[in-house]
């Protein structure tokens, strides 16, 4: 089988090319393992700073999810016969808390909410349905000017999935959120970057190379510690009751860091007028005191 991504590691840039530009870029099942796995392993090297994400081909970065079953494409208990690992019982009743329901869009999207990483959209084409809603909790889209971004679901009959009715909105307000899905017409790049959703709009030649400039922007003179945790507490703190849950985590984070070798060779580094060589490695040092710190998950 092939592999529906391609992965690149250059200059500490992780490059993730969804690559099955015949079928532009349909997502499937094993895509999203795969992305999954992709994201693992961005988590675990030290050497990875920063992750991109396209497609291939010029036509679309993903056009939703793969069709090719036909009209039985979103019917997940089709032919499932009861087992003990159903999620439909003997009786037919669904269990509404198994895993076996899970979204797959939401699994990847919750991964990439978890990583530790900066991710950055590189939207090359048409991203439609998942291929839209994989893009949001990445930290910035950039996109193509031929590209255009459609939340379709309730023209298929379903409703918009991979958590994106929690992203959305955070993104572009809910006027806008619900002007698109229940629309579910296509937005052009212009359109989507008026509206917040995308940071900036390029030429398709240019695009990859001011997403690679961009991220190399965001991580060459940070702590990689250091830009993991704020990412997680930047998205985090979207969902606090009250800004003292914010100064309870902001707190106890500096005192945590601020006894560390970073922060000890970025004020030196400063002193001494000097670009500061960061020591600490994100899989060796993390912070153990809040559950999603433990816990992607959670």
């Amino acid at each position: 089988m092939t592999d529906p991504i391609r992965l690149d590691l250059t200059d500490g840039i992780l490059t993730i090319t969804l690559d099955r530009p015949a079928a532009l870029n349909a997502f499937t099942r094993e895509m999203m393992a795969a992305m999954i796995a992709a994201f693992d392993r961005a988590d675990e090297d030290d050497d990875v700073r920063a992750v991109i994400v396209t497609g291939a081909g010029e036509r679309a970065f993903c056009a939703g999810a793969d069709l090719s079953g036909g009209a039985e494409t979103f019917d997940y208990a089709q032919g499932e016969g009861w087992t003990p690992d159903s999620p439909v019982g003997p009786d037919g009743e669904v269990d509404w808390e198994h895993p076996g329901i899970r979204d797959g869009g939401g699994l990847l999207t919750l991964r990439i909410f978890a990583c530790r990483k900066p991710v950055i959209g590189a939207i090359n084409g048409a991203a439609v349905g998942i291929g839209a809603t994989m893009t949001l909790p990445m930290d910035f889209r950039l996109a193509a000017d031929t590209a255009r971004f459609g939340f379709v679901f309730a023209r298929r009959g379903i409703v918009p999935e991979a958590a994106s009715s929690w992203f959305l909105p955070r993104l572009v307000g809910i006027p806008t959120a619900l002007d698109w899905c229940y629309s579910g017409r296509l937005v052009a790049a212009e359109e989507a970057r008026a509206a917040g959703l995308i940071r900036s709009v390029h030429p398709q030649a240019e695009l990859l190379p001011a997403a690679r400039a961009f991220a190399r922007h965001l991580t060459a003179h940070a702590a990689p510690v250091s830009i993991a945790l704020t990412r997680q507490m930047m998205w985090r703190m979207l969902g606090a009751a009250h800004p003292m849950d914010a100064h309870r985590l902001d707190s106890r984070l500096v005192w945590a860091r601020g006894s560390g070798a970073d922060a000890r060779e970025g004020v030196q580094a400063f002193i001494e007028k000097r670009d500061a060589v960061f020591p600490e490695r994100v899989g060796e040092v993390w912070p153990r005191f809040a559950p999603w710190l433990r816990d992607p998950s959670w």
